[in-house]
């Protein structure tokens, strides 16, 4: 069926499972799956579903690389997944509660451009890691610092790596405080709004002598 060749086809674009498993899963033969994916490839390139077959990027360094030769811009995020609460008794149990959701997990920094691909996902740190923390101790700080002109878009766990990397981390601006202006009354407050004995503000209520 066509289905079943257009759905082999897109197991080995994305997840680069070789024609051996493919067969195995299909229930076809190892030439039918190859046969498969070299006519529906041509299919997907006519309606702008391409993939560079050369193009292996294995490391953060090849990424960033990438990035600098394409032009493109980047994208960097963390995303966290929740896991099961460490064993009793291991040392590093607390570093796995998230500050965000209170909860068990791992977090992963993930690299994607400009069209939503995912270019690189990072091994995987505890959960009470910050995401500046992360992107430091995968070295993304000195690829950027050393490495080509591109621009990455990050949120704002990310701040403070502009000034680190030369400008090539872009991150949201923060929000000056909100500043009053002074208009020379003295502040009301609850205590200073009742009346005293020696309050003016009112009709005086003392008898004449």
């Amino acid at each position: 069926m066509f289905v079943d060749r257009l759905l082999a086809t897109l197991v080995h674009l994305r997840h680069g499972t070789t024609h051996d498993v493919l067969a195995c899963w299909f229930g076809m033969d190892r030439s039918t799956i190859t046969r498969a994916i070299s006519e529906v490839r041509p299919l997907l390139a006519e309606r702008g579903c391409t993939i560079s077959p050369d193009l292996r990027l294995r490391t953060l360094a090849e990424v960033v690389n990438h990035l600098g030769a394409t032009g493109k811009t980047g994208i960097i995020d963390g995303t966290e997944i929740r896991v099961r609460r460490p064993a009793t008794g291991r040392k590093d149990r607390d570093k796995y509660i998230s500050g965000k959701t209170k909860q068990n997990a791992v977090k992963t920094m993930v690299v994607a451009d400009d069209e939503g691909r995912v270019l690189f996902c990072s091994p995987t740190r505890p959960g009470s890691c910050a995401d500046i923390t992360h992107a430091r101790q995968s070295g993304l700080v000195k690829l950027l610092a050393g490495g080509p002109a591109v621009e990455i878009l990050a949120d704002a766990g990310y701040q403070g790596l502009g000034a680190q990397t030369g400008g090539r981390v872009v991150t949201p601006r923060t929000a000056s405080p909100r500043r009053t202006r002074r208009t020379g009354t003295r502040r009301c407050t609850s205590g200073s709004a009742r009346r005293t004995p020696h309050d003016t503000s009112g009709p005086s209520t003392a008898s004449p002598t």
